[in-house]
C-alpha cells in the first residue's frame, strides 16, 4: 500500500479578492519506504503540496490518503491526532526547544503519546545512539552545532515511529559538507526504519540520493525519474 496518495488535488489562496491557484489537479502516490524530493523552482507548489501531505492543510478539491487513512473524513480534533502519531517533521531551522536538552526534545513527542517513562526513557537511547549522539543527551541546542541539532531534529521526528517524515529544506541551513553527512544519515535511519521521507528541496545532493524526485511547475506536476529503475514519467 503507497504512504500517500493524492487524487486530482487543487488548492488556491486568494490575494486580496483574487484567486491564485497553488496546486491545480495534481495526482501523485509515493510509495512505502521510499525517499522522494519534490522539487521545483520557487513558487512551483512543492511546499503547498508538503503541506497537503502533512495534514496541515485541506484541498479545495480532490482526497488526500495517508497511511491508508482519507484526511477528508477526519475533523480537525482528530486530524491533529492523526497528524502526530502518523507523521515525523523535520524542519530547515530545526525547531528545537531552546530550554529542553537533547533528550527533552526527543522525549517530548513521546510525552505528548502518554507514553511511560521507561519506554520514553529506551526509545531516547536508542534514537541517540542511532543518530551518532549518545554522548550528547544532556546538551541543550544551544550547545550543539547545526549538523548535531538536525541529528536530533531527524530523532525526535522517529520517536513515535511514524510511517511518514516530512522535511522541508533540511539542508538548507547546513554547509555542504555537514548537508551531505545529515543526507545520508536521513537515508539510513530511512532504510532502518522503513519509513518513507519525503522532502521539499533544491539541493542537488538530495536529489542525487533520492529514489524518485518529482518536478513541480506552475501547480502542476510535469514528471518524476525513479532512480531505482531509471525510467522518467
Amino acid at each position: 500500500m503507497p504512504t500517500v496518495v493524492l487524487e486530482q488535488v487543487s488548492r488556491h489562496y486568494c490575494m486580496g479578492s483574487v484567486p491564485v491557484p497553488a496546486l491545480q489537479d495534481v495526482s501523485l502516490s509515493i510509495a512505502a519506504n521510499c525517499f522522494t524530493v519534490l522539487c521545483g523552482p520557487s513558487g512551483s507548489g512543492k511546499t503547498t503540496l508538503l503541506n497537503l501531505i502533512a495534514a496541515l492543510d485541506r484541498p479545495d478539491h480532490g482526497s488526500v490518503t495517508i497511511a491508508g487513512q482519507p484526511l477528508a473524513a477526519l475533523s480537525d480534533d482528530a486530524l491533529s491526532d492523526f497528524r502526530a502519531r502518523h507523521i515525523g517533521f523535520i524542519f530547515q531551522n530545526f525547531n528545537l526547544l531552546p530550554v529542553l536538552s537533547a533528550r527533552e526534545n526527543i522525549e517530548y513527542p513521546l510525552l505528548l503519546a502518554g507514553v511511560s517513562a521507561p519506554a520514553r526513557r529506551a526509545r531516547c537511547r536508542e534514537l541517540l545512539a542511532a543518530v551518532g549522539l549518545a554522548d550528547k543527551g544532556g546538551h541543550l541546542p544551544g550547545q550543539l552545532s547545526g549538523g548535531q541539532r538536525q541529528r536530533v531534529a531527524i530523532a525526535r521526528a522517529l520517536a513515535l515511529r511514524p510511517p511518514l517524515v516530512l522535511a522541508d529544506e533540511p539542508t538548507a541551513n547546513l554547509d555542504s559538507q555537514t548537508g551531505a553527512a545529515i543526507i545520508a544519515l536521513m537515508r539510513q535511519m530511512q532504510q532502518e526504519h522503513a519509513v518513507s521521507f519525503v522532502f521539499s528541496s533544491h539541493d542537488a545532493q538530495l536529489l542525487a540520493a533520492a529514489d524518485e524526485s518529482v518536478l513541480i511547475c506552475d501547480g502542476r506536476i510535469q514528471g518524476t525519474q525513479r532512480a531505482c529503475d531509471g525510467e522518467a514519467a
